[in-house]
């Protein structure tokens, strides 16, 4: 890592959703790596006869790229709490240059994952159970009376349409993957609030979410069997909910935040 040699920082995650707009194919895409294969577009300046120079790859669309990439990591805890990384020896692992790798990291920064340390890099956040515990009750007064007032008034088939999404939450925790089960699990708790049709609530319970799915200090890693433990939870509150069962419904809102995990 940082500490170590210039090559030593985060692999790549690979797996579905490591890459805004690619498929989880288990590659990085070659625009990425600084080589082509026989279909990826050329990059700039290079042309062969009979085919047109292909567009260059917008530096946003790189940029976002990465930005899920280290998400994911941190999701995975490829990055280390307390670990300082600097952004050209990230680049040189992802097979970019490093200003794409900055711009990802200064967005961390923002959202309090990263810290910014002068002429080094950025230290990944350290965090302890109070404040997993903080965001979690914080989330449980945004959330729950929502979900307990949808409860009350969402017609049961729009509840059947959000199984796909519970559905893809129990198939990332069967299979262990974390950085996929944390995007399976926003989508699923984003989908449920978009019902109430207030933008911002979504957007605050969202990056709440994202938050308390990063790593603990000196935490275990999650296992499995606590993805999927999460995932049935999914499962049953959409049950209930479709089955209109309110007090069921209640309980296991309420028992869903106090794990703290979904």
């Amino acid at each position: 890592m940082e500490q170590g040699s210039a090559r030593e920082g985060v692999r790549p995650p690979y797996g579905p959703g490591a890459y805004a707009g690619t498929p989880a194919t288990g590659r990085v895409p070659e625009q990425m790596r600084g080589g082509r294969s026989q279909d990826a577009p050329l990059v700039r300046g290079e042309h062969t006869h009979g085919e047109p120079p292909a567009p260059r790859v917008i530096r946003h669309s790189v940029r976002g790229q990465i930005l899920q990439a280290l998400r994911a990591a941190l999701v995975d805890g490829e990055l280390t709490p307390g670990q300082v990384y600097s952004a050209p020896a990230l680049g040189a692992r992802f097979g970019v240059s490093a200003t794409p790798v900055r711009e990802a990291m200064q967005q961390l920064a923002t959202e309090g994952a990263v810290e910014v340390v002068p002429n080094r890099g950025f230290r990944v956040s350290e965090r302890g159970p109070r404040e997993l515990a903080e965001l979690a009750e914080v989330r449980a007064l945004i959330e729950v009376p929502v979900m307990l007032r949808l409860a009350r008034t969402v017609p049961a088939e729009r509840w059947s349409a959000l199984r796909p999404l519970a559905d893809a939450t129990v198939t990332a925790a069967a299979v262990g993957d974390r950085a996929s089960y944390a995007e399976c699990d926003r989508a699923f708790h984003r989908a449920v609030l978009t019902l109430a049709g207030n933008e911002q609530l979504v957007a605050i319970a969202d990056e709440l979410h994202r938050r308390s799915q990063w790593p603990l200090t000196a935490g275990p890693a999650t296992r499995r069997a606590d993805l999927l433990a999460d995932a049935a939870e999914h499962t049953a509150l959409l049950d209930a909910l479709i089955a209109q069962d309110l007090t069921v419904v209640q309980a296991l809102v309420r028992e869903h935040f106090t794990g703290a995990d979904g």
